[in-house]
């Protein structure tokens, strides 16, 4: 695994984690050790440090055991030492490795070791006659048949043990090897007919197909399996132990043959197979997070009162206001829809929420009965004064999140229903603050993540969100425990704590106060007070990513470039200034370095900055709902992604079903995934390729027909 990172910038950093240090802090506040390593980088080497020291971590089990068994030579040793994965450290071991009883080990007990020697030298003499020498009715040993058959199990059980072969054959595998499948029984799923009949080069398969074959073997509807060429195995693994063609050289080869097909082939299929999986999940994972990274690092809409409006069908539609903080002003039930259809009252009760709380956006969630909703806030927002647009919003997760503690702690007056409308209304307002409080499985971004490793999920879908809230910061005086608990040094009883601190004291006033939070020490607090803004604080530098080790070398810029704290904010005359002396000079008169410096110039060009602000806004849209029947092909269009997987990309452009990007039609050059060219949330120009009606499957293209 190649990581982008000297050797100095990896030690110094394997040093910080050592010290306990978070992946954010050290992104954000540690530039100058790491050479400003991005977190994506810094999770990385983590994940490859993890697996050294396990790997590590193992040799030493496997030294511990080989020498106990006083079979420890230097070549051992050296074979240990150099082994750079944790399957060639179990290949080095599996001879000395505690086995079950086998057929080798029960022909060790009767003593045909010496047997199995004789003939695996392949000497001119007569195998038989030796055997003769082995028939003993104290050892089981009844004929000169069963001597040699016994010898021939432990040569075939030495000969599986080769740590060398194994390493040889799982590389002619993956090159002349082939994953297949088939149908499983008579009444195989059609989901899987694409992989009636399939067959793919172990090197070539992508891991999307590597998933689906993983799933569809689990449902039973596949059979799978690791194809090589006739008798290429069996070659491979008889001119390496066959000598002649005397007697011997015949028995070592049937012992060769039984070697691979009994020993040999299933458990390399079994590992190559892992393999492919383990890499095709890893694969998934990365995918997921990228994809969650993006929709966590969506611009927010801000400053704008929203109306969230939960679709349904018998039970109606949910509706909820909130103010532009999120607090509810408003909700209500309407029908749009049979059985009980009630358009014009609920234009009515719309309407007038819309003129009451001066609402300018509208958030529809994705769900059931999201396409008639869409139809009347399209024809209601033609009919009102007011200038009001609306956004599809994933409703991915709002019922998780609505059935929760959380949201029952946050909403005790409110039914399920209504708390569904309300995380709508307000993840469109700031989608990471919302977001936080579901388990990032549920926002249903990704590709089989129920069938991945959730321990390996989990954790890499956390970092990511851990990487998100803390690049954005958040307010101490008004973020949730579950935002809070996403914050570098802060754990969920800590969040919990700030909380309560707030509750009894009132707002915070400065992040010192932080000290007084009951489990927050010294450590806690270096990691966390960057992160933690504090609006209104008598110290503006309280309100910016300016961490307080910094705040000396914040006022000796300031007093070097001749402003005063009044100008923060004031990004033409602080960038005209600080040019003025040079950033260099600077960072060597007040002693720091320049990454550093440099942060600290940006917070103070705009404190309380928000990285997503810099990002393009969503796609609004003001009644320009069309029908999947309106949609022609050659029809350029505006969308926004929705999704990205392996083979394209999902894209939302109005009609409520989503259309298809294949990875094929998005550029013109060669790429080997959609995330080189596409992002979660991107607006894209796109035209129609093509509408299957009965399927309701829309293909698109983002490269302009001729």
């Amino acid at each position: 695994m190649d990581i982008n990172a000297t050797l100095e910038q990896v030690d110094n950093t394997v040093a910080l984690i050592d010290d306990d240090k978070t992946i954010p802090f050290i992104a954000r506040y540690r530039k100058e050790v790491t050479g400003s390593l991005d977190d994506q980088i810094l999770r990385e080497l983590f994940d490859r440090l993890t697996y050294l020291r396990n790997l590590e971590k193992r040799k030493q089990e496997v030294r511990s055991s080989i020498t106990e068994q006083e079979k420890m030579t230097d070549e051992l040793e050296k074979a240990i030492n150099d082994a750079m994965t944790l399957v060639e450290v179990e290949d080095i071991y599996r001879p000395f490795k505690p086995k079950r009883k086998t057929r080798a080990s029960i022909a060790r007990e009767k003593g045909l070791e010496e047997l199995a020697a004789f003939v695996l030298e392949q000497g001119s003499g007569d195998p038989n006659a030796e055997a003769e020498k082995y028939i003993s009715e104290e050892k089981g040993v009844a004929s000169t048949e069963e001597a040699l058959q016994g010898a021939m199990d432990i040569i075939a059980e030495d000969i599986s043990d080769s740590a060398e072969l194994r390493k040889y054959l799982r590389t002619l595998f993956a090159q002349i090897g082939k994953i297949t499948s088939a149908a499983s029984g008579d009444e195989a799923d059609a989901v899987y007919q694409n992989y009636f009949e399939f067959s793919e080069g172990i090197s070539k398969v992508a891991g999307h197909r590597i998933l689906a074959l993983d799933r569809g073997e689990k449902e039973g509807a596949l059979k799978v399996g690791v194809d090589v060429p006739e008798g290429a195995g069996e070659r491979a693994v008889t001119s390496r132990y066959v000598k002649n063609e005397s007697a011997c050289g015949k028995l070592v080869e049937a012992a060769c043959v039984d070697s691979y097909k009994r020993l040999i082939y299933p458990s390399i299929e079994r590992e190559i197979r892992s393999e492919l999986s383990q890499k095709a999940q890893e694969g998934a994972i990365k995918v997921f997070s990228s994809n969650l990274r993006q929709l966590l690092m969506a611009p927010p809409v801000k400053g704008t009162v929203t109306l969230g409006l939960d679709p349904g069908y018998a039970h109606g539609c949910k509706i909820a206001v909130v103010d532009e903080t999120g607090k509810v002003l408003d909700t209500s039930i309407v029908y749009l829809t049979p059985p009980r259809k009630e358009t014009e009252k609920a234009k009515r009760i719309i309407s007038k929420m819309i003129e009451r709380s001066k609402v300018t956006t509208i958030a529809i969630g994705n769900g059931t009965a999201s396409r008639e909703s869409e139809q009347f806030v399209a024809e209601l927002i033609k009919e009102i004064p007011q200038k009001v647009s609306y956004m599809v919003v994933s409703e991915a997760g709002a019922s998780v999140y609505s059935a929760s503690k959380l949201a029952a702690e946050e909403f005790p007056d409110y039914d399920v229903s209504l708390r569904s409308a309300v995380s709508i209304a307000r993840r469109m307002q700031d989608p990471l603050a919302e977001l936080v409080k579901i388990d990032p499985k549920a926002i249903g971004v990704g590709q089989y993540q129920h069938d991945m490793p959730q321990a390996r999920m989990d954790e890499a879908l956390r970092g990511v969100v851990e990487d998100c809230v803390n690049s954005v910061g958040v307010d101490l005086n008004t973020a949730s425990y579950s935002l809070l608990s996403y914050i570098s040094g802060i754990n969920s009883t800590v969040a919990k704590n700030i909380v309560a601190y707030r509750e009894e004291n009132g707002a915070f006033t400065d992040r010192k106060q932080l000290m007084k939070v009951a489990k927050l020490g010294a450590k806690a607090f270096e990691q966390c007070a960057g992160f933690l803004r504090v609006p209104g604080a008598k110290d503006p530098l309280d309100n910016t990513g300016v961490h307080p080790e910094s705040y000396a070398a914040a006022k000796a810029l300031i007093s070097e470039c001749g402003f005063t704290v009044a100008d923060m904010g004031d990004k033409e005359l602080i960038d005209k200034k600080v040019k003025s002396v040079g950033i260099s000079k600077l960072a060597q008169d007040i002693g720091v370095g320049i990454p550093t410096l440099e942060d600290i110039v940006k917070e103070l060009e705009k404190p309380g900055r928000d990285p997503r602000d810099e990002l393009p806004p969503p796609l609004m849209r003001s009644g320009d709902i069309m029908e999947l029947s309106d949609l022609k092909e050659g029809m350029e269009l505006m969308g926004t992604v929705r999704n990205v997987i392996d083979f394209g990309a999902f894209v939302d452009i109005g009609v409520h079903e989503d259309g298809l990007v294949h990875i094929s039609q998005m550029c013109n050059k060669f790429i080997k995934h959609p995330l080189e060219v596409v992002k979660v949330g991107d607006v894209v120009k796109v035209w129609v390729l093509g509408v299957d009606l009965k399927r309701k499957r829309i293909s698109l293209t983002m490269k302009q027909p001729k």
